[in-house]
């Protein structure tokens, strides 16, 4: 954390994680509130992320997940996330950011749905009385991949107040129909996170700004005409082995592409536009 202050980052997608604030181990809310201390002190934002890969399991990858068939090990990633929201409340973060997981094998995807549904109830309980909101990402290859999956679920849920979107820009190239600039004013009225990186058509894999195919400028213009007020975090999980010359290149790359944005104001259609807004599912 602080080599990112150092670097000029006004805040820190933070990954609960036995390395990064270990939501399991003992002495939870005193470690959180050292650690609200060091943001202060940094003048870091913060959200919270839940996508630490084996925090729960160490022999199954982000396992287990909201849609398991056993429903105690469903519990355990329920636990986990209402510790996340609890910790992102005594942080004053701005979101816990979660996801539904890949649905299991021999699940159909309405048993899965309704498992999604039931199991995110309790966290939004949690959510509501923390008044935090829970962000969702579209993730591919999960059961919700994409917006418009994110909208059944809201939907099924009765559009609960605090359920809102985690928005990963490089997703939204991967497979997306809109273009991510587009995609930013679709998901305006719910967006509550914003991860951001670069990546191909059709290809999941996190890439170095340049490396892909994103144009950014549209992308951040479109953010700041939203009105977007949350965190914006780099994320580029396969190249923490390089993190801090990653951290160095990203946030200049990121900066020439908000001043060339600036200088070329993108049009905007209001929050919700129908014609913006994806509907249906593709599961």
């Amino acid at each position: 954390m602080a080599l990112l202050a150092d670097l000029g980052y006004e805040g820190v997608g933070l990954t609960l994680d036995h390395m990064h604030l270990d939501p399991l181990a003992p002495d939870l809310t005193t470690r959180t509130r050292r650690l609200a201390h060091r943001l202060d002190a940094l003048g870091l934002d913060v959200t919270v992320e839940t996508g630490a890969r084996y925090v729960l399991d160490p022999r199954r990858k982000h396992g287990p997940s909201l849609l398991d068939p056993d429903p105690d090990d469903r519990a355990r990633r329920v636990d986990l996330l209402i510790r996340a929201v609890r910790v992102a409340a005594d942080l004053g973060a701005h979101a816990v950011h979660c996801f539904s997981g890949i649905t299991p094998p021999g699940t159909n995807p309405e048993t899965a749905w309704h498992r999604l549904a039931d199991t995110l109830a309790p966290v939004l309980d949690a959510a509501a009385t923390a008044g935090t909101p829970l962000a969702i990402e579209p993730e591919p290859g999960h059961l919700l991949a994409t917006l418009a999956d994110f909208h059944r679920l809201r939907r099924v849920l009765g559009d609960p107040e605090h359920l809102g979107l985690t928005l990963d820009i490089g997703h939204c190239q991967c497979l997306e129909p809109l273009s991510p600039a587009d995609c930013v004013r679709a998901a305006a009225p719910w967006l509550r996170h914003v991860q951001i990186e670069d990546m191909r058509r059709d290809i999941h894999e996190h890439l170095p700004f340049g490396d892909g195919e994103i144009d950014f400028s549209p992308v951040l213009a479109a953010l700041a005409a939203t009105g977007y007020q949350g965190l914006t975090v780099v994320e580029l999980p396969r190249h923490s082995h390089a993190g801090p010359h990653f951290a160095e290149l990203s946030l200049p790359f990121l900066r020439r592409a908000e001043a060339t944005a600036t200088r070329s104001p993108a049009l905007v259609p209001p929050h919700g536009d129908p014609s913006a807004t994806p509907e249906g599912s593709t599961s």
